[in-house]
């Protein structure tokens, strides 16, 4: 199954205007720092059920090239 379009929202309504995983209260950030103390995307995925292993992996994907395309070097 395709991770839904948008991947990503933002709504001060929810969750005190955190960027979340489109159509869940599930904070990005959280996934972020579960990676950064070192745990699995299955953790994250077990503790997360909302989210889904696509989705997750999209963000991960969009958030890779978000950070390449700042330093793409210009012509």
């Amino acid at each position: 199954m395709a991770p839904p379009k948008p991947l990503i929202t933002r709504s001060d309504a929810v969750m005190s205007g955190a960027v979340v995983f489109a159509g869940t209260r599930v904070p990005v950030q959280t996934l972020l720092d579960y990676l950064e103390e070192g745990d699995t995307l299955d953790s994250f995925l077990k503790d997360f059920p909302t989210v889904r292993r696509e989705h997750a992996v999209a963000v991960l994907e969009l958030a890779k090239d978000s950070v390449l395309a700042l330093f793409k070097p210009t012509p």
